[in-house]
């Protein structure tokens, strides 16, 4: 028994140690930490995979500037009505408001929140959003 048990220790030690480390995690894309030198080719493999076209590279001069002139006057008027429906203390007031082409209405549900319902008068499109109102 102790002339085996001494065979089975000499043949354990016989085997070459396994050597082990931790399982470690790198990144390639350099946005979230990886090589920078990565960068440029994985920006490649992305731009030619894109097949989407740019709309805004086939507008003429004036398309461009009649959309600039359309975001610039819808930019003021939702300045405009956001001046109208915003207290001085910051509090959205309910009610109503109509413009040439729309009706908002604000609308108070209860526990502090308010639904924002705006309604185009030539379509009778409408879409609506809720907020807390309770800052």
């Amino acid at each position: 028994m102790r002339k085996t048990r001494f065979l089975l220790l000499l043949y354990m030690m016989n085997f070459p140690s396994a050597y082990a480390t931790e399982l470690v995690y790198t990144f390639e894309n350099p946005s979230f930490g990886g090589n920078p030198l990565y960068g440029a080719p994985l920006l490649n493999n992305a731009q030619a995979q894109n097949d989407k076209e740019d709309s805004l590279s086939n507008q003429t001069p004036l398309e461009k500037f009649n959309e600039t002139l359309q975001r610039s006057i819808l930019n003021r008027l939702s300045s405009t009505v956001a001046g109208q429906i915003i207290g001085n203390h910051g509090e959205i007031i309910p009610g109503t408001i109509e413009t040439n082409d729309f009706i908002i209405d604000i609308v108070d549900v209860g526990g502090g929140l308010l639904t924002i319902t705006t309604t185009d008068k030539a379509t009778g499109n409408s879409t609506s959003f809720s907020i807390d109102n309770s800052f």
